[in-house]
């Protein structure tokens, strides 16, 4: 019987590792779960920015997809960075032919740090009728949850109305994540099944946070993996990033990396 874990990753290489499938990777591994992946694009980037995206073909990633989940199979399922709509459509379609009942957590990324869109509008179309309905929970930060609703996030009220308009409509548990959103108390929501939980920290001053989108949803797709219930994988996930972030090494010339590692200072 298998007591890890095993956690399918499908998303972008990150060659700083701070995010990406090095980051989901490493979070998975740290809370005792077992990772494999589907690399969807090479991106030349460091604590600085993005300087390139060699994305790969769409059939590679569904070939990377398919064989895993027909030999070691997984207890869960994330996706991080797809690209575009034709990706997106194709990692629908395996999901949707292998990884039946697969809990799937849908990290949509959509907007850079920055602030630029990454996903074209047909894009995001995909990703709301074709993975979106697959997910088990779909874990946006304020400026992907705008894009995703027509609707204002820029404070706690207005990004907590805007989650729940986006459950109400899809009837997928969503975490919309505050740490774009002012303020000395960051809020994440989480809302499930007609149940509303906060998860609070202090906001950190800090540029050390690359990555945190990626560890967190990875984060609970380990603890759905371990058997975890939905809520409880979200408590862990929100404290495993906040420790990752309280102790990050400083790497870096810009938005450095967490430490992931943590696990094991505190041993």
């Amino acid at each position: 019987m298998n007591m890890l874990g095993r956690v399918l990753i499908v998303a972008g290489s990150d060659s700083g590792g701070g995010a990406g499938i090095q980051a989901d990777i490493k979070t998975v591994s740290m809370l005792g779960g077992y990772a494999a992946t589907a690399v969807t694009a090479i991106t030349v980037q460091d604590t600085l920015g993005v300087h390139g995206v060699h994305p790969i073909p769409a059939e590679t990633v569904a070939d990377q997809m398919r064989v895993v989940l027909c030999d070691i199979g997984a207890d869960a399922i994330k996706t991080g960075m797809l690209g575009d709509a034709r990706l997106i459509e194709t990692v629908a379609d395996v999901l949707a032919s292998d990884g039946k009942s697969i809990p799937l957590v849908l990290d949509p990324v959509m907007v850079a740090k920055g602030g630029a869109k990454l996903l074209a509008d047909e894009a995001v179309a995909a990703l709301m009728t074709r993975l979106l309905p697959l997910a088990h929970v779909i874990t946006p930060n304020a400026p992907e949850l705008a894009v995703l609703t027509g609707m204002r996030t820029d404070t706690h009220e207005a990004m907590a109305n805007a989650a729940r308009a986006l459950f109400e409509r899809h009837g997928v548990p969503v975490l919309a994540k505050g740490g774009h959103v002012s303020g000395e108390t960051i809020t994440d929501l989480l809302l499930s099944n007609g149940n509303e939980a906060r998860f609070e920290a202090s906001r950190l001053d800090t540029p050390h946070t690359h990555g945190t989108g990626c560890t967190l949803a990875s984060a609970i797709a380990t603890g759905l993996a371990q058997g975890m219930a939905l809520t409880d994988a979200v408590a862990r996930a929100h404290d495993y990033v906040q420790n990752a972030i309280r102790t990050a090494p400083g790497y870096g010339k810009g938005h450095g990396p967490l430490n992931h590692g943590h696990v094991l200072d505190q041993s």
